[in-house]
């Protein structure tokens, strides 16, 4: 079984509330209309009712109707989430006006209804830069305990079964810390790791990349990678990484 049947497999075994953001993207509804018909997760779509019906229609997806789907703006829960907001962020300034108008935010409504337990994850990106979807899922969701640093990932999977596990190799941080410090690359390594053995199945080896093979050449950047090597063995050694 490949990687992405795999995490296909796990997914229809453990049924999640996932709330699409982008309902106005043809992708994004694609996407839906194939994950309600593989019963792969509840999906929530956000956006206007008619507006997503008339585009399913005109891409021709027949399961689109087997979503539930929340316009941000006619909510009936849309006080609630704003009252919830306005008090995780009224010591940061914010005011209830503020937390009003945001609760018909797509990209704030997702993260909310995950904190308050009305959905369990949420994928967005597919229009909105990846700096809009993460703002609200780091003043929201928060971090895992003991992460203060947010980080992405990517999964390749490589036509050379040879490479990684067979062919499947995951690299981080690629999207969102474009210069981390060796506390924060060192969480992103442990991180990456749980990551991969949760979503792949494998137990990873975690290489630490430098422009220098093993620490030969001497420079802040490298000295930032052993120390970054340093913390995560000290806080992981049961994590394989050089």
């Amino acid at each position: 079984m490949d990687v992405i049947a795999k995490i296909v497999s796990q997914a229809q075994a453990n049924i999640q509330r996932i709330v699409l953001p982008e309902g106005g993207d043809n992708r994004t509804l694609i996407a839906a209309d194939k994950l309600v018909a593989d019963k792969v997760a509840d999906i929530i779509l956000m956006g206007n009712e008619s507006e997503i019906a008339a585009k399913a229609a005109e891409l021709g997806l027949k399961n689109i109707s087997g979503a539930t789907i929340i316009d941000p703006v006619t909510n009936p829960k849309k006080e609630e989430y704003a009252t919830y907001l306005y008090e995780l962020r009224k010591s940061k300034g914010m005011t209830m006006e503020q937390a009003m108008k945001l609760a018909e935010d797509p990209l704030y409504l997702a993260p909310l209804m995950i904190k308050k337990g009305d959905a369990d994850g949420e994928i967005a990106g597919a229009c909105n830069a990846t700096s809009s979807v993460l703002r609200p899922a780091f003043q929201i969701v928060k971090t895992a305990p003991g992460v203060s640093v947010v980080s992405g990932l990517f999964i390749m999977v490589l036509k050379d079964n040879q490479l990684g596990e067979d062919g499947v190799m995951t690299f981080a941080d690629c999207a969102v810390c474009p210069d981390p410090t060796a506390e924060e690359l060192a969480q992103i390594a442990i991180s990456t790791a749980e990551t991969t053995k949760a979503l792949a199945g494998f137990e990873p080896r975690v290489a630490m990349l430098s422009f220098s093979t093993k620490g030969s050449a001497k420079h802040e950047r490298i000295d930032k990678v052993i120390e970054a090597t340093r913390i995560a063995k000290e806080r992981c050694p049961e994590i394989m990484l050089d």
